[in-house]
């Protein structure tokens, strides 16, 4: 496992943007998969996005598809979510994960299930309605 740090979070009106950002405790390989999930008090848990960090093959909930970009610098060894036009209903905790990539099974699978190894402690988003 890795440990996973994140930040950028805060309070933003609706339409705004914010950059959230993940830096792992160890170089992350590339034969890994990196992604965001977020969860509010009282609903499940969503996985928002998830990139392929050997192809840059990146998945998207339909929920931020278009709004959300997710990167990841390997000089910098952090992840990015890159969220625009934020609504009320992206106020949620963003947490950043890690696994390794596992042949045959999809990005939107992984994000599914929530099969990671590795979690973050999580920053709070807020879009006040």
């Amino acid at each position: 496992q890795v440990q996973l740090v994140e930040s950028g979070g805060g309070s933003v009106q609706p339409g705004g943007s914010l950059r959230l950002s993940c830096t792992a405790s160890r170089y992350i390989p590339n034969s890994y998969i990196m992604g965001w999930f977020r969860q509010t008090p009282g609903k499940e848990r969503e996985g928002v996005a998830a990139i392929i960090l050997s192809s840059e093959i990146t998945s998207y909930a339909d929920s931020v598809k278009g709004r959300f970009t997710i990167t990841r610098i390997s000089a910098e060894n952090t992840l990015y979510l890159q969220m625009n036009n934020l609504q009320p209903e992206d106020t949620a905790k963003y947490y950043c994960v890690a696994g390794a990539y596992k042949t045959g099974k999809s990005l939107y699978a992984r994000l599914t299930e929530g099969d990671f190894d590795s979690w973050g402690q999580g920053t709070q988003v807020t879009v006040p309605s």
